[in-house]
């Protein structure tokens, strides 16, 4: 099992009310929100191995450098408030080595490679993998992974991790027209506002898919662009010849990469914390209570 740790820690922040607090009056609510997520997975789906995939860098510079808008506006949004805006107070961030600091006293395996995304190292682990995966996380790019041969499947929560969308390649077919393999292609091409992926002008979901059913893949709709036999309408093939450019790079930034240094870390689910020192003084400076020991349980048990 591979955890899109970011995606879920931060439902867990907009899911548990932020009266959720530590002794000193810190929001806990994504430390403790992302206990129980973990806790719920493990009782529900019971995997041999577990790793919490972290972003260390969560918009590389490779990526950036074949298409700049890739992400940018994210950047914009982190910018400090103007002098007449209201601040918000930000009270993920410091959360974030909290969760840290409990996956690494539980023994649960947490993995990030510099230069690359959670995606990534899901997408690197995904490809060595020789026995099923199942890879939790709110972030569609990664359906480009599901591959019912290999046993690897996207669980999507819907609501919390309690009720969880099971997307195989069935899914897939049923709701955009393509299986895993193709799902890379049909993103690109269809574009993506929230990561600042243009696409192609005036190709949308349904037009991708539709090329996609016709010519097989991206290398087969590209092909097709330069035959004048090809079922493609005049506004397609000119939209399609003019986003060349963009289809040259887009396939390095969209797909994941399946080739990161991983370090030799174990990843088997720990029966029992790494480090109970550690964790009890965790538990008590941040008051992570039930949430600590409903996991722990399910752990040793």
């Amino acid at each position: 099992m591979l955890l899109d740790t970011a995606s879920l820690y931060f439902r867990a922040y907009f899911g548990v009310p932020d009266s959720v607090k530590a002794p000193d009056g810190t929001p806990v609510n994504a430390v403790r929100g992302l206990l129980d997520f973990i806790d719920r997975l493990v009782k529900d789906h019971r995997p041999d191995h577990l790793v919490a995939c972290m972003d260390a860098d969560w918009r590389p510079h490779w990526r950036v450098e074949l298409i700049p808008s890739y992400k940018a506006h994210r950047v914009a949004q982190e910018r400090p408030a103007g002098p007449d805006e209201e601040e918000v107070p930000d009270t993920l961030s410091p959360q974030v080595p909290v969760i840290e600091a409990v996956l690494d006293a539980l023994g649960i395996a947490r993995v990030g490679v510099a230069g690359y995304e959670a995606d990534d190292v899901i997408g690197t682990y995904t490809a060595r993998a020789t026995g099923p995966v199942d890879i939790v996380t709110g972030d569609r790019d990664l359906y480009q992974l599901v591959d019912d041969a290999r046993g690897v499947r996207v669980l999507y929560p819907v609501k919390g991790v309690g009720t969880l969308n099971l997307v195989d390649e069935a899914a897939l077919r049923e709701k955009y027209g393509v299986d895993g393999s193709g799902y890379a292609d049909l993103a690109l091409l269809r574009g993506d506002p929230s990561d600042g992926l243009p696409g192609v002008p005036g190709v949308g979901e349904k037009t991708a898919a539709k090329l996609l059913a016709e010519f097989g893949d991206l290398a087969g709709i590209r092909a097709a662009v330069d035959d004048p036999k090809a079922k493609l309408t005049p506004t397609q093939r000119k939209r399609l010849t003019e986003a060349g450019p963009y289809l040259d790079v887009a396939p390095k930034v969209v797909r994941v990469a399946d080739d990161v240094p991983l370090p030799d870390t174990g990843t088997a689910l720990p029966h029992g914390p790494r480090d109970a020192e550690a964790l009890d003084a965790l538990a008590a400076r941040w008051g992570l209570g039930g949430s600590l020991q409903r996991l722990l349980t399910t752990l040793t048990a």
